[in-house]
């Protein structure tokens, strides 16, 4: 599915950075009627045993029934292999990536947030859309470590005083409770212009036109266009009870899923796709992007922050609004179901072999308890 018919030059590069979706709320964009809400039905294919009886067969004939049915298990894909996988890869290029070097101490700050684990969802899903286009692993891990880089550096700054003020971040202390405030925020901003230069520099196999656009991309999604103005509105709605579904949608497309379909895009890109895959693949993102925080806000009310790995009950606290509160519980978790299902429509032009990473993904981030 390699195809270079939009990035083979500046002028055409430009046309693919123009073609990002303007935000509009889910309610148009998506087709998600609020008032009327329906449960789409899960597209991931059901692939059951066969179901042949073996009452007036011979041995010979079980034998080939359950050759069959092995073959069928050998072919089912594997998440939890994946998983696994997909982190020890992403683990040690990021470990690799940055080393702890003059001055020590910012090298060891940025380490500690970036290396404390998490589930590298941002990482799987650049890697993975790469592949879905015809890339390879290769193709797409600088940026993959690059979007991991950036939301480790939002986290960072998220947890300071100033922002969330919170002490707790993926089961440890927040990195300025060990470093201190004023080298938390270098930290961030280390990252995230290192995330620039790494994607740059250490990508491979790739022609400059798709990494220029792919660069492009990254810092429309962290800019005023992406994570900055959901976190401004974030923090100016805070407190306030007239806050409305189309306000918070804001804040979410841009705060949180602004990053994840990036991630999903520039895999896209990098790996050769084609302009009407990355346009598929970035509304498949931006649904599955939202998604992740309806199902965090509903986490934060049913979770304890043992589970959670953060402190739970936090957007209670400090009167955030959120799905559960605009929705009520029942409804906002209607809302995930209906986002899940309509981010697996737009996978469903591919492949289903190498779509499955991605829609496993999707329900990953739809079923996760933390």
């Amino acid at each position: 599915m390699r195809s270079m018919n939009i990035i083979d030059s500046w002028g055409q590069a430009c046309l693919v950075i123009n073609q990002s979706l303007p935000y509009k709320s889910f309610n148009g964009m998506m087709k998600i009627n609020l008032k009327n809400r329906r449960i789409l039905k899960q597209t991931l294919p059901c692939r059951p045993f066969s179901s042949v009886t073996v009452s007036a067969t011979t041995r010979e004939d079980e034998k080939d029934v359950k050759e069959e049915e092995g073959a069928k298990m050998e072919n089912e894909f594997n998440f939890k292999v994946y998983v696994v996988e997909k982190a020890i890869s992403v683990n040690k290029a990021l470990d690799e990536a940055i080393m702890v070097r003059d001055p020590p101490m910012i090298h060891e700050a940025m380490r500690y947030s970036l290396l404390a684990g998490g589930k590298r969802v941002r990482p799987m899903l650049c890697l993975a859309a790469c592949d879905l286009v015809g890339g390879n692993q290769g193709n797409a891990m600088a940026a993959a470590c690059a979007v991991e880089m950036i939301h480790t550096m939002s986290l960072i700054h998220d947890d300071l005083p100033c922002m969330d003020d919170d002490d707790l971040r993926r089961g440890k202390p927040t990195n300025h409770k060990v470093y201190g405030e004023d080298v938390a925020v270098l930290a961030g901003d280390a990252l995230l212009a290192f995330a620039f230069e790494y994607l740059a520099t250490a990508t491979i196999g790739v022609s400059p036109s798709r990494i220029l656009v792919a660069v492009a991309e990254l810092a429309k999604s962290v800019g005023t266009e992406g994570l900055v103005a959901g976190q401004v509105a974030d923090l100016a709605c805070t407190g306030n009870p007239n806050v409305g579904l189309e306000m918070l949608e804001f804040i979410h497309i841009h705060k949180t899923a602004a990053l994840l379909e990036a991630s999903v895009v520039i895999g896209a890109i990098l790996g050769g796709g084609a302009d009407e895959e990355v346009d598929k693949l970035r509304r498949f993102a931006r649904c599955i992007g939202l998604l992740f925080q309806v199902v965090d806000d509903i986490l934060d009310v049913t979770k304890s922050s043992e589970e959670l790995g953060k402190t739970a009950g936090k957007d209670l606290a400090v009167d955030k609004t959120t799905y559960p509160k605009l929705l009520g519980l029942e409804k906002a978790k209607e809302f995930a179901a209906e986002l899940n299902g309509e981010a697996k429509q737009q996978l469903a032009a591919f492949d289903s072999h190498k779509a499955a990473p991605l829609i496993a993904l999707a329900d990953y981030i739809a079923y996760r308890q933390n």
